[in-house]
Protein backbone atom coordinates (compact mmCIF):
# COMPACT_ATOMS: atom_id res chain seq x y z
CA UNK A 1 0.00 0.00 0.00
CA UNK A 2 2.82 2.38 0.91
CA UNK A 3 4.52 1.68 -2.44
CA UNK A 4 1.26 2.31 -4.33
CA UNK A 5 0.67 5.56 -2.40
CA UNK A 6 4.19 6.77 -3.26
CA UNK A 7 3.54 6.13 -6.96
CA UNK A 8 0.21 8.02 -6.89
CA UNK A 9 1.89 11.03 -5.21
CA UNK A 10 4.78 10.94 -7.69
CA UNK A 11 2.36 10.54 -10.61
CA UNK A 12 0.32 13.60 -9.52
CA UNK A 13 3.43 15.73 -9.03
CA UNK A 14 4.81 14.79 -12.44
CA UNK A 15 1.42 15.38 -14.06
CA UNK A 16 1.30 18.88 -12.53
CA UNK A 17 4.84 19.52 -13.75
CA UNK A 18 4.02 18.50 -17.32
CA UNK A 19 0.80 20.53 -17.29
CA UNK A 20 2.75 23.63 -16.25
CA UNK A 21 5.33 22.90 -18.92
CA UNK A 22 2.66 22.61 -21.60
CA UNK A 23 1.12 25.94 -20.58
CA UNK A 24 4.53 27.60 -20.82
CA UNK A 25 5.23 25.97 -24.18
CA UNK A 26 1.76 26.40 -25.60
CA UNK A 27 1.84 26.48 -29.38
CA UNK A 28 5.39 25.18 -29.63
CA UNK A 29 4.25 21.63 -30.52
CA UNK A 30 7.04 19.79 -28.68
CA UNK A 31 4.93 16.99 -27.16
CA UNK A 32 6.19 13.50 -27.94
CA UNK A 33 3.87 11.52 -30.20
CA UNK A 34 3.18 7.90 -29.31
CA UNK A 35 1.06 4.93 -30.36
CA UNK A 36 0.10 1.70 -28.61
CA UNK A 37 -0.48 -1.69 -30.24
CA UNK A 38 -2.08 -4.63 -28.44
CA UNK A 39 -2.10 -8.39 -28.89
CA UNK A 40 -5.87 -8.20 -28.75
CA UNK A 41 -6.60 -10.35 -25.72
CA UNK A 42 -8.42 -8.93 -22.71
CA UNK A 43 -5.30 -8.51 -20.54
CA UNK A 44 -3.26 -6.80 -23.27
CA UNK A 45 -6.14 -4.52 -24.31
CA UNK A 46 -6.64 -3.40 -20.70
CA UNK A 47 -2.93 -2.61 -20.23
CA UNK A 48 -2.76 -0.83 -23.58
CA UNK A 49 -5.75 1.32 -22.66
CA UNK A 50 -4.21 2.18 -19.27
CA UNK A 51 -0.90 3.16 -20.83
CA UNK A 52 -2.61 5.32 -23.42
CA UNK A 53 -4.59 7.13 -20.70
CA UNK A 54 -1.57 7.59 -18.42
CA UNK A 55 0.65 8.95 -21.21
CA UNK A 56 -2.04 11.36 -22.36
CA UNK A 57 -2.36 12.48 -18.73
CA UNK A 58 1.34 13.33 -19.00
CA UNK A 59 0.37 15.42 -22.03
CA UNK A 60 1.99 13.21 -24.64
CA UNK A 61 0.14 13.21 -27.97
CA UNK A 62 -1.48 10.02 -29.23
CA UNK A 63 -0.77 9.68 -32.96
CA UNK A 64 -1.15 6.34 -34.76
CA UNK A 65 0.09 7.76 -38.07
CA UNK A 66 3.37 9.43 -37.11
CA UNK A 67 4.44 8.19 -33.67
CA UNK A 68 7.93 8.81 -32.32
CA UNK A 69 7.58 5.84 -30.00
CA UNK A 70 5.41 2.74 -30.38
CA UNK A 71 4.53 0.67 -27.31
CA UNK A 72 3.77 -2.95 -28.10
CA UNK A 73 1.66 -4.79 -25.50
CA UNK A 74 1.52 -8.56 -25.89
CA UNK A 75 4.50 -10.59 -27.03
CA UNK A 76 7.12 -10.82 -29.75
CA UNK A 77 4.40 -11.44 -32.34
CA UNK A 78 2.72 -8.16 -31.39
CA UNK A 79 5.99 -6.29 -31.83
CA UNK A 80 6.52 -7.96 -35.22
CA UNK A 81 3.08 -6.66 -36.23
CA UNK A 82 3.99 -3.16 -35.01
CA UNK A 83 7.30 -3.28 -36.90
CA UNK A 84 5.59 -4.13 -40.19
CA UNK A 85 2.94 -1.49 -39.63
CA UNK A 86 5.55 1.25 -39.15
CA UNK A 87 8.36 -0.07 -41.36
CA UNK A 88 8.20 3.07 -43.49
CA UNK A 89 9.02 5.18 -40.40
CA UNK A 90 12.01 3.29 -39.01
CA UNK A 91 14.24 6.38 -38.94
CA UNK A 92 11.67 8.32 -36.92
CA UNK A 93 10.04 5.67 -34.73
CA UNK A 94 11.43 3.66 -31.80
CA UNK A 95 9.77 0.60 -30.29
CA UNK A 96 9.34 -0.63 -26.73
CA UNK A 97 7.61 -3.83 -25.66
CA UNK A 98 5.50 -4.94 -22.69
CA UNK A 99 4.99 -8.70 -22.57
CA UNK A 100 1.79 -10.12 -21.14
CA UNK A 101 2.72 -13.78 -21.61
CA UNK A 102 6.04 -15.58 -21.55
CA UNK A 103 9.34 -13.71 -21.60
CA UNK A 104 9.89 -12.13 -24.99
CA UNK A 105 13.07 -11.30 -26.86
CA UNK A 106 11.73 -7.90 -27.89
CA UNK A 107 9.52 -7.05 -24.92
CA UNK A 108 11.51 -6.03 -21.83
CA UNK A 109 8.74 -4.75 -19.51
CA UNK A 110 6.11 -6.69 -17.54
CA UNK A 111 2.55 -5.61 -16.64
CA UNK A 112 3.48 -4.76 -13.03
CA UNK A 113 5.95 -2.18 -14.35
CA UNK A 114 3.71 -0.12 -16.64
CA UNK A 115 3.60 2.82 -14.19
CA UNK A 116 7.42 2.85 -14.16
CA UNK A 117 7.48 2.69 -17.94
CA UNK A 118 4.96 5.52 -18.30
CA UNK A 119 7.06 7.78 -16.05
CA UNK A 120 10.23 6.77 -17.92
CA UNK A 121 8.68 7.60 -21.30
CA UNK A 122 7.31 10.91 -20.06
CA UNK A 123 10.35 12.00 -18.10
CA UNK A 124 13.51 10.17 -19.23
CA UNK A 125 15.44 10.53 -22.51
CA UNK A 126 15.82 7.01 -23.84
CA UNK A 127 18.80 5.25 -25.35
CA UNK A 128 18.33 4.02 -28.91
CA UNK A 129 19.49 0.47 -29.67
CA UNK A 130 19.50 -0.57 -33.33
CA UNK A 131 19.14 -4.12 -34.68
CA UNK A 132 19.90 -5.26 -38.26
CA UNK A 133 17.08 -6.24 -40.61
CA UNK A 134 16.83 -8.62 -43.56
CA UNK A 135 16.05 -7.28 -47.04
CA UNK A 136 14.28 -9.68 -49.41
CA UNK A 137 13.80 -8.78 -53.09
CA UNK A 138 11.73 -11.10 -55.30
CA UNK A 139 12.05 -10.76 -59.08
CA UNK A 140 9.86 -12.44 -61.68
CA UNK A 141 10.56 -13.91 -65.11
CA UNK A 142 7.95 -11.65 -66.69
CA UNK A 143 9.85 -8.59 -65.48
CA UNK A 144 7.78 -5.79 -64.07
CA UNK A 145 8.01 -4.40 -60.60
CA UNK A 146 10.10 -6.35 -58.10
CA UNK A 147 8.71 -7.05 -54.65
CA UNK A 148 10.80 -5.79 -51.71
CA UNK A 149 10.26 -6.82 -48.09
CA UNK A 150 11.92 -6.22 -44.73
CA UNK A 151 12.05 -8.93 -42.06
CA UNK A 152 12.83 -8.50 -38.39
CA UNK A 153 13.10 -12.24 -37.71
CA UNK A 154 13.39 -14.29 -40.88
CA UNK A 155 12.32 -15.21 -44.37
CA UNK A 156 11.55 -18.82 -45.28
CA UNK A 157 11.30 -20.28 -48.78
CA UNK A 158 9.47 -23.50 -49.64
CA UNK A 159 8.06 -25.05 -52.78
CA UNK A 160 4.27 -25.33 -52.84
CA UNK A 161 4.59 -28.87 -54.24
CA UNK A 162 7.47 -31.27 -53.76
CA UNK A 163 11.02 -30.52 -52.65
CA UNK A 164 12.60 -27.10 -52.97
CA UNK A 165 15.33 -27.08 -55.63
CA UNK A 166 17.33 -23.85 -55.74
CA UNK A 167 20.61 -22.63 -57.15
CA UNK A 168 22.30 -20.75 -54.31
CA UNK A 169 24.69 -17.96 -55.26
CA UNK A 170 26.82 -15.92 -52.84
CA UNK A 171 28.37 -12.68 -54.09
CA UNK A 172 27.53 -13.64 -57.67
CA UNK A 173 29.27 -17.01 -57.48
CA UNK A 174 27.49 -20.35 -57.63
CA UNK A 175 27.72 -22.10 -54.24
CA UNK A 176 25.42 -25.11 -54.37
CA UNK A 177 22.19 -26.58 -55.69
CA UNK A 178 19.98 -26.98 -52.64
CA UNK A 179 17.43 -29.79 -52.48
CA UNK A 180 15.22 -30.23 -49.45
CA UNK A 181 12.15 -28.95 -47.64
CA UNK A 182 13.20 -25.31 -47.63
CA UNK A 183 15.58 -22.57 -46.55
CA UNK A 184 15.43 -20.11 -43.66
CA UNK A 185 17.28 -16.80 -43.89
CA UNK A 186 17.33 -15.02 -40.54
CA UNK A 187 18.56 -11.87 -38.83
CA UNK A 188 20.70 -11.98 -35.66
CA UNK A 189 17.67 -11.12 -33.49
CA UNK A 190 15.67 -13.77 -35.36
CA UNK A 191 18.40 -16.37 -34.88
CA UNK A 192 16.72 -17.47 -31.63
CA UNK A 193 13.44 -18.28 -33.42
CA UNK A 194 12.91 -20.71 -36.35
CA UNK A 195 16.62 -20.64 -37.16
CA UNK A 196 17.50 -22.12 -33.76
CA UNK A 197 14.98 -24.93 -34.23
CA UNK A 198 16.80 -25.79 -37.47
CA UNK A 199 20.15 -26.03 -35.69
CA UNK A 200 21.37 -22.57 -36.63
CA UNK A 201 23.72 -20.48 -34.51
CA UNK A 202 22.53 -17.77 -32.14
CA UNK A 203 23.99 -14.41 -33.22
CA UNK A 204 24.21 -11.28 -31.10
CA UNK A 205 22.16 -8.46 -32.69
CA UNK A 206 25.20 -6.17 -32.75
CA UNK A 207 26.57 -8.37 -35.57
CA UNK A 208 25.41 -7.12 -38.97
CA UNK A 209 24.86 -10.40 -40.76
CA UNK A 210 22.25 -12.82 -42.07
CA UNK A 211 22.18 -16.58 -41.58
CA UNK A 212 21.05 -19.32 -43.98
CA UNK A 213 19.78 -22.53 -42.40
CA UNK A 214 18.60 -25.64 -44.23
CA UNK A 215 15.31 -27.46 -43.71
CA UNK A 216 15.75 -31.22 -44.15
CA UNK A 217 18.25 -31.10 -47.00
CA UNK A 218 18.66 -34.13 -49.29
CA UNK A 219 22.16 -35.56 -49.11
CA UNK A 220 23.25 -38.78 -50.86
CA UNK A 221 25.76 -39.89 -53.52
CA UNK A 222 23.94 -37.85 -56.16
CA UNK A 223 22.84 -34.70 -54.31
CA UNK A 224 25.01 -32.78 -51.84
CA UNK A 225 24.50 -29.59 -49.83
CA UNK A 226 26.83 -27.90 -47.37
CA UNK A 227 24.76 -29.24 -44.48
CA UNK A 228 25.72 -26.37 -42.14
CA UNK A 229 24.31 -22.92 -41.44
CA UNK A 230 25.99 -20.11 -43.39
CA UNK A 231 26.59 -16.67 -41.88
CA UNK A 232 26.96 -13.86 -44.41
CA UNK A 233 28.33 -10.41 -43.50
CA UNK A 234 26.54 -7.22 -44.49
CA UNK A 235 28.50 -6.78 -47.75
CA UNK A 236 27.59 -10.26 -49.05
CA UNK A 237 24.40 -10.98 -50.99
CA UNK A 238 22.64 -14.34 -51.28
CA UNK A 239 20.69 -15.08 -54.46
CA UNK A 240 18.27 -18.00 -54.80
CA UNK A 241 17.41 -19.06 -58.37
CA UNK A 242 14.71 -21.70 -58.96
CA UNK A 243 15.71 -24.73 -61.01
CA UNK A 244 12.09 -25.69 -61.74
CA UNK A 245 9.07 -23.63 -62.76
CA UNK A 246 7.04 -24.02 -59.56
CA UNK A 247 5.14 -21.79 -57.14
CA UNK A 248 6.76 -20.76 -53.88
CA UNK A 249 5.47 -20.19 -50.37
CA UNK A 250 7.55 -17.39 -48.90
CA UNK A 251 7.18 -16.11 -45.37
CA UNK A 252 8.35 -12.73 -44.12
CA UNK A 253 8.16 -12.97 -40.32
CA UNK A 254 4.49 -13.77 -39.62
CA UNK A 255 3.32 -12.97 -43.17
CA UNK A 256 2.78 -15.84 -45.66
CA UNK A 257 3.02 -15.04 -49.38
CA UNK A 258 2.50 -17.03 -52.56
CA UNK A 259 4.77 -16.11 -55.48
CA UNK A 260 4.54 -17.51 -59.02
CA UNK A 261 6.91 -17.21 -61.98
CA UNK A 262 9.86 -16.43 -59.69
CA UNK A 263 13.18 -15.57 -61.35
CA UNK A 264 15.22 -14.97 -58.19
CA UNK A 265 15.03 -14.22 -54.47
CA UNK A 266 17.73 -11.88 -53.20
CA UNK A 267 18.57 -11.71 -49.49
CA UNK A 268 21.01 -9.45 -47.67
CA UNK A 269 21.39 -7.19 -44.65
CA UNK A 270 19.06 -4.21 -45.18
CA UNK A 271 20.21 -0.61 -45.10
CA UNK A 272 17.38 0.12 -42.66
CA UNK A 273 17.50 -0.86 -38.99
CA UNK A 274 14.87 -1.19 -36.31
CA UNK A 275 15.27 1.19 -33.35
CA UNK A 276 14.38 0.15 -29.80
CA UNK A 277 13.84 2.65 -26.98
CA UNK A 278 15.83 1.47 -23.95
CA UNK A 279 15.19 2.97 -20.54
CA UNK A 280 17.30 0.35 -18.74
CA UNK A 281 19.70 -2.49 -19.69
CA UNK A 282 18.18 -5.48 -21.50
CA UNK A 283 21.14 -7.89 -22.01
CA UNK A 284 20.75 -10.23 -24.99
CA UNK A 285 22.56 -13.22 -23.50
CA UNK A 286 20.48 -13.01 -20.32
CA UNK A 287 17.37 -13.18 -22.50
CA UNK A 288 18.79 -16.25 -24.26
CA UNK A 289 19.58 -17.96 -20.95
CA UNK A 290 16.21 -17.10 -19.39
CA UNK A 291 14.35 -18.36 -22.45
CA UNK A 292 16.15 -21.65 -23.08
CA UNK A 293 18.19 -22.93 -20.14
CA UNK A 294 17.25 -21.16 -16.90
CA UNK A 295 15.23 -23.24 -14.44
Amino acid sequence: MRKCHKFVVKFKRLKSYFLAKKILNKGMGDEMKFAVTSKGDEKSDLLASKMKTYLMDFLLEYDEDQPEIVISVGGDGTLLYAFHRYQNRLKDTAFVGVHTGHLGFYADWVPDEIEKLVIAIAKTPYQVVEYPLLEVIIRHNSGGREARYLALNECTVKSVEGSLVMNLEIRGQGFEIFRGDGLCISTPSGSTAYNKALGGAILHPSIEAVQIAEMASINNRVFRTIGSPLILPSHHTCLLKPVNDVDFQITIDHLTLLHKDVKSIQCRVAKEKIRFARFRPFPFWKRVRDSFIAE
